[in-house]
């Protein structure tokens, strides 16, 4: 598909009346970090769809993407249309449940040529959502903001597609946080292993139970003011917990741990017995 720049784009910030929410998972992130590593040389930034589904409450939930091959210049945008297709049928045999909801791009907002995109995105599926990620984490952190659009027209002739910044919110669980982390810094010499990734998330569950200690320590000494909500919050939090004596509680860890590191070690001698069966089959060809 090509097509040439005739709208005018109006982009609106935070602020909107839109009731329009994102709910963007962490393996979307991945994918167009990944994909815009591997754009092309020649390519400014990655364009791709965002595929998941629309929660009862009206939330797009951003569960999947896929890069889409497009070039573009200074008054015209084109894009591969049977990749896309044929992508997005690929995906839905894997996961009948996601269907389109939007496009992506990088960078840190939308450009003149967004408009002539979201228009294709539209015959599509019906009100679709913009995605902007900064895969450069120049404050630390992917800026991602979701747009959604309206034609502005006047006596029938349309003038500009207003863009309007809607939420958009990244969900983390505590396993992915850890894979999240890494991907946010520049350089890592490896990527953490189980062991690893567990004790990176105890420790930072150690810090977070020692500033709630800190606050109830301020609390009770009347250094700050108190929090009714935090205060419910804490109360369910610790009637949630099991009520376990240390022994046991001991037990039930080590013997947790030993699994794990049970499984560790025969996936190790696993991965030892698939290299040896490959080293002696390619010596048997050989011979």
């Amino acid at each position: 598909m090509a097509a040439k720049r005739e709208k005018t784009v109006l982009q609106l910030g935070g602020g909107t009346t839109a009731t329009t929410t994102a709910k963007v998972h962490p393996l979307v992130i991945f994918n167009i970090c990944d994909c815009y590593v591997r754009r092309p040389d020649q390519a400014e930034r990655v364009i791709g769809t965002l595929l998941g589904s629309v929660l009862p409450d009206g939330t797009v939930d951003v569960r999947n993407s896929y890069a889409v091959p497009h070039t573009e210049s200074s008054d015209e945008v084109a894009l591969d249309i049977d990749y896309h297709h044929n992508m997005l049928t690929s995906h839905q045999k894997v996961n009948p449940k996601e269907f389109i909801v939007g496009w992506y791009s990088t960078g840190f907002g939308v450009s003149g040529g967004s408009a002539l995109i979201h228009e294709f995105y539209s015959r599509e599926v019906a009100n679709p959502i913009h995605l902007t990620v900064d895969t450069t984490f120049r404050n630390g952190e992917p800026s991602i903001k979701a747009f959604v659009s309206v034609n502005l027209s006047l006596g029938g002739q349309p003038l500009a597609a207003q863009f309007q910044e809607v939420p958009a919110e990244l969900r983390l669980s505590e396993a992915e946080r850890v894979g999240y982390e890494l991907l946010k810094s520049t350089m890592a010499d490896k990527i953490p292993s189980d062991m690893e990734g567990m004790e990176s998330t105890l420790e930072r569950l150690l810090a977070l139970i020692d500033d709630i200690s800190l606050y109830v320590d301020d609390v009770v000494k009347q250094r700050v003011a108190p929090n009714n909500e935090v205060g419910r919050f804490l109360v369910e939090a610790v009637s949630s917990l099991p009520k376990i004596d240390a022994p046991a509680f001991d037990k039930l860890v080590n013997d947790s741990l030993q699994d794990q590191l049970l499984l560790l070690y025969l996936s190790s001698i696993t991965r030892t017995q698939l290299s040896v069966a490959e080293k002696l089959n390619t010596a048997a060809q050989i011979l």
